[in-house]
């Protein structure tokens, strides 16, 4: 099997949700005329880190957003991972990854789970308490946001049961490239795994973001990386090389997990 990868490396415009949907939809109109199996978009691509207007700007149970990727991939038969959202919920606000498949249904909603203090998104954001698990085409697969990349744990947690693609999400700092680059070729070696990693381009107010979303394989070879600007990355990825990397280097039967 293989499956055919669009990821969107999009501006996004600081707090303002209309035109970050008007954006994201042209951008998806324009990812699907290459008929990619999945679209994916970067962290909070509704808003960017406008954290002190949440309050205002957050969608409500991310029904919004839910409406709007359910029909984007219904019209264009494409599962969207659908980068993350600010989501407004009576306990507080997340930062929500949504994937929905290409009949428009739900599949997972994951909300990060470790907060990035540097950003302050502990002041504003609540923490997730949940995997982010889900199956794909009959594939088990994984999704993580931006700094949930520097805990490999959680990875592990991941790919102990199962997962075989890795879908990152992110709105990485250009001062950090490089441990962008590092950790996400250190977390497709060391699980055997696809990474699938969207960042987004620009800057806003306090940050100049890195782009370089990247697509690796389960040895840690780049299969395509983006520049620093606004680009749709196209990459292929071939899952029987799972199944190649684990048997020939066998570190999920080598594991002692009751030493660690």
């Amino acid at each position: 099997m293989k499956w055919k990868i669009s990821c969107l490396q999009m501006d996004i415009a600081y707090g303002q949700p209309d035109i970050n949907y008007q954006v994201a939809e042209q951008w998806i109109e324009k990812a699907s005329q290459s008929k990619p199996d999945i679209v994916m978009l970067p962290e909070l691509w509704t808003t960017g880190y406008d954290l002190t207007r949440l309050e205002e700007i957050a969608d409500e149970e991310a029904e919004r957003t839910i409406t709007f990727l359910k029909n984007l991939a219904k019209k264009h038969r494409i599962h969207l991972v659908g980068g993350s959202i600010a989501k407004k919920t009576t306990e507080g606000i997340y930062n929500t990854m949504l994937i929905i498949d290409k009949d428009g249904n739900l599949l997972k909603d994951y909300d990060k789970l470790h907060l990035f203090q540097l950003m302050d998104e502990h002041h504003y954001l609540q923490p997730g308490e949940r995997d982010g698990l889900f199956t794909l085409d009959e594939k088990v697969c994984a999704g993580f946001i931006c700094y949930d990349i520097r805990f490999p744990e959680w990875q592990r947690a991941h790919t102990v049961r199962g997962a075989e693609i890795l879908f990152i999400s992110a709105e990485w700092p250009k001062t950090r490239l490089s441990h962008w680059r590092s950790l996400l070729i250190s977390r497709a070696i060391e699980n055997q795994a696809f990474v699938v990693a969207v960042n987004r381009s620009g800057s806003d107010p306090n940050n100049v973001f890195a782009g370089h979303s990247m697509i690796i394989d389960p040895w840690g070879d780049i299969i395509c990386e983006a520049g620093e600007e606004k680009e749709i990355l196209l990459g292929t990825l071939d899952l029987v090389k799972v199944t190649e990397a684990r048997s020939k280097i066998p570190v999920f039967e080598d594991r002692r997990p009751e030493y660690y």
